[in-house]
């Protein structure tokens, strides 16, 4: 990638403390997967102590309406070239695994449902032409 690399996660405000949480974390493990080199690697402290670091690379947690995350997300689906794009439908609280929320994601319409939040992953010029 030659642009700089960015990451930046957009929810909406009007969630209760643990559901921005939940949805930040959910929608970080989906970009991390996509993007593996955002996780560091292990470290070790003073005292030998091992253990698996935070991102590398900064993580702004910015705020918008689900309608405004909604605009953002389809603008940003737009995009070609290395980037990644996770939004965080309101219909997946429902469900209780990864396999109900596959079965279900390719019957629902995007435009049609309310988001809780939106990450992505990309160039920098692009991820501030979103953010």
């Amino acid at each position: 990638m030659a642009d700089t690399l960015r990451v930046a996660i957009i929810l909406n405000p009007e969630l209760p403390h643990g559901l921005l949480a939940n949805t930040a974390g959910v929608i970080g493990i989906g970009l991390a997967a996509k993007f593996p080199m955002l996780a560091g690697h292990s470290l070790c402290d003073a005292r030998g102590v091992s253990t698996d670091v935070i991102s590398k690379y900064p993580l702004p947690i910015l705020q918008a309406t689900p309608d405004h995350i909604k605009a953002l997300m389809f603008k940003a689906l737009e995009a070609k070239g290395e980037c990644s794009v996770v939004p965080f439908p309101v219909f997946a609280r429902t469900m209780h695994t990864f396999e109900e929320y596959e079965q279900a994601f390719p019957l629902r319409d995007l435009y049609d449902e309310v988001l809780d939040g939106v990450g992505f992953v990309g160039p920098e010029k692009w991820i501030k032409s979103l953010t």
